[in-house]
């Protein structure tokens, strides 16, 4: 797929592998559509990607929000008049263990972004991709949606969601002209790396700098994606060495981290 002048619109955009695929995607001559709920922040992106001579549009939305979400896609098609590729980027997680998440802070957002908000963007960009013939969603999943791993049960959750969703989709409009893929990344150093836990709990099971990704290297990866259509992407590519032994050998995998947790699950 040529990228030029197509149009892209882009979930969680204000930081992140969201804000890095802003930028790449418009130096390939796309048309960005920017949505998150920090309208300051989306702004200074428009901004920045229009001062480098690029097209950029930011709209808040909170993903969340059906009827948000429904007069978000109205208005980029409204102005744009079309949407050719929708990246589904917009995502959170909290780490701890289980009962230590809060019902209302941790545990209802995650569901209602990760995978509902998600769910809900693409059932309102879909229709319009059927009626043109065409198009490209990408799914931002996670190697959690692969192999689940202790304080990330909620997060897991979502992300098993997701893999599952964009399977049975990319199955029902493929026929269509509608490509669907999904990625999974693993670690990367992100404003969302950040904020998964508390400080404590980060610093004593935080990911080592060198087996961690940088944004603008899984935002290329997606950007590379949308030139190429493909099912899944997994990032790095050693972490489907993981996923192969976790799925051929579940009692080995559970083994190492039902150890990890008995050391560290007081």
């Amino acid at each position: 797929m040529q990228l030029k002048d197509k149009v892209v619109l882009i979930t969680g955009a204000s930081s992140g592998f969201g804000a890095s695929a802003a930028f790449l995607f418009a130096h390939e001559g796309a048309k960005v559509i920017l949505v998150a709920r920090r309208l300051d922040r989306l702004q200074k992106l428009a901004n920045d990607i229009q001062e480098q001579g690029y097209e950029a549009l930011a709209i808040p939305v909170d993903i969340a929000s059906l009827a948000e979400i429904r007069l978000m896609v109205q208005s980029a098609l409204d102005f744009y008049g079309q949407i050719d590729i929708l990246f589904n980027n917009a995502g959170f997680g909290r780490m701890d263990w289980f009962e230590n998440l809060d019902s209302e802070r941790d545990i209802e957002p995650q569901i209602a972004v990760n995978l509902t908000g998600l769910i809900q963007v693409t059932r309102a960009v879909l229709p319009h991709m059927i009626d043109r013939g065409e198009g490209h969603i990408i799914n931002m999943s996670s190697v959690t949606g692969w192999t689940a791993a202790p304080l990330y049960s909620v997060y897991a959750a979502t992300k098993f969601g997701v893999r599952g969703f964009s399977d049975a989709l990319r199955r029902e409009v493929r026929h269509l002209g509608i490509h669907v893929s999904a990625i999974y990344p693993g670690s990367a150093v992100t404003e969302f790396s950040n904020q998964t836990s508390d400080k404590s709990i980060k610093k004593k099971f935080k990911t080592p700098a060198r087996l961690s990704m940088t944004s603008d290297y899984v935002a290329a990866k997606v950007v590379q994606v949308a030139w190429r259509p493909r099912r899944a992407l997994i990032l790095p590519w050693w972490m489907g060495i993981i996923i192969w032994i976790n799925n051929h050998f579940p009692g080995l995998s559970d083994w190492a981290q039902i150890r990890f947790s008995k050391k560290y699950h007081k």
